[in-house]
Formats: structure tokens, sequence, C-alpha cells
């Protein structure tokens, strides 16, 4: 069973789950995840090969969807089902191959395609990062610099460094996740369709999502309506979380 968070309590909406992207946790949506519990409960996971997890040796869309539906029928079914990124890839799979576990979906910032880049680039650079007599976050971040230039995303990146450890450890399974980099950055065959009312919302500033994928996206969420928020990027969530939570409230509320 995936590791989870729970913001709220259980109240007669039904409860909504979180599926974090690449290098995340579920620690990443806790303040969306708060703002969002204040009329239903919320819980947020972390994906396999993520946070408090377990490793596991195989990292495909097929088993992290399937790790989803074991959360749902925990927590009980049907839910609304947020996915972003890499999650939104797998909520995107659990919500074709078995529809009757999710009532509402949101997929952020991320296409049911095949996309030409990859993230590997950033599995070696932390796996390079020599992390001995680290005490604190400030101290990695200047190693992790000297091969993530971006400071945002070495921050994003630090949030899954655990100190507690001796030497301190990444909480991510960089091995597994680097050798499964094409699946993550592909979309596997699936059959079936997702009927029921799907939002396709994205950064307005990210080439995440674009014009050309939206053939593909109806083929298999028939209903999909698409929205934009204004200034933000992929990490949309975080760079404007205020309208990302109107957003998402407004259409599971419709």
């Amino acid at each position: 069973m995936l590791n989870k968070i729970i913001h709220g309590n259980p109240t007669e909406r039904l409860p909504l789950l979180i599926a974090h992207g690449l290098y995340g946790s579920a620690r990443n949506w806790g303040v969306v995840a708060k703002r969002l519990s204040t009329d239903r409960q919320v819980v947020a996971v972390d994906m396999r090969n993520h946070g408090e997890n377990p490793w596991e040796a195989t990292h495909s869309y097929y088993d992290m969807a399937a790790d989803l539906a074991e959360v749902i029928e925990d927590i009980g079914s049907p839910v609304d089902l947020l996915g972003h990124s890499m999650g939104g890839k797998a909520s995107m799979v659990l919500a074709a191959k078995q529809p009757e576990l999710i009532r509402r979906l949101v997929i952020a910032d991320i296409a049911p395609v095949t996309y030409g880049h990859s993230q590997i680039r950033y599995v070696t650079a932390m796996q390079a990062t020599d992390l001995a007599g680290v005490t604190r976050r400030s101290d990695a971040d200047i190693r992790l610099a000297e091969t993530v230039d971006d400071p945002a995303l070495r921050s994003f990146f630090l949030q899954s460094l655990d100190l507690k450890s001796d030497p301190p450890k990444w909480r991510l399974n960089l091995e597994v996740l680097g050798q499964s980099m094409a699946e993550i950055m592909g979309f596997p065959e699936v059959d079936g369709t997702f009927d029921s009312p799907t939002l396709m919302l994205s950064g307005a500033d990210s080439d995440y999502v674009s014009s050309d994928h939206r053939p593909r996206i109806k083929t298999l969420f028939p209903n999909a309506k698409f929205a934009k928020i204004p200034g933000a990027g992929h990490w949309l969530h975080a760079e404007k979380p205020r309208e990302f939570v109107a957003a998402i409230a407004a259409f599971l509320d419709g």
C-alpha cells in the first residue's frame, strides 16, 4: 500500500486522491491539499519509488495505476482523482482501465503521449552528489548546484532528501527511476475510455499539453474539457496555488 497523507475528515462529498509527479512526494502537495480539504477529505500519496514507500523493482504506468486502485479500494470508491505529470499519466491509465473507481478526473499539465525529452540528467545529478558530511539542506544545495543550475529545481529535489539518515539519502529509488525513464516519458497502450467528466488543466506558459494532443485526449476522454492557468508553467500547482485550487474546486463542484 502506498504511503499516504490525509487532510481533513470524511464528509458527504467524495474524497479527493492526489497523485504527484516525478521526483515529487505527497508532502509537496500539502498547501493545495489543505485548501481543498475544507469540505472533503483529501488523500495525497507517495507514488511508488518515491517518498516513504518501500522501493520496488519496476516503475511502469500499469504498476502505478494498480497502486492507485489499491488505495482507492482502501478508502472507498468512487473518488475524485487529481494527477500531475507522471501522476497524471498513471491516473489516466487507471481511469481508462477501471473507470468505475473514479467520479471526476483532473489531469494537471500532461497528455497521454510519449515525450521526446528525458529527465535522466537529474537522476545522474542526484546520484553524483556527494552527501557525506551533509547536515543541512543548504549544504546539499551547494553540492547539487555543481550539476543543476536552476535553484527552484534544486529546492524541489532537496525536499526528497532524508537528512536524518547517516549519511543523508534520497527518498527516491534513483536506480529504478533511471532504468525506467523511457517508460516514464512514454505512455502505454490502454484499452477503454473514461466517459465521465475530465478536466485537462495546464499552465499557459507550459508546452506539455498542446492542441496537437487534443485528438488523442478526446479518444480516451470524450468528455474532457481544457483550461489553462495564466502565468503558470508545468509546476502550476506550486506557481499559482490559489488559481489552481479555485479551478479544481469549481470543477469538482460542477
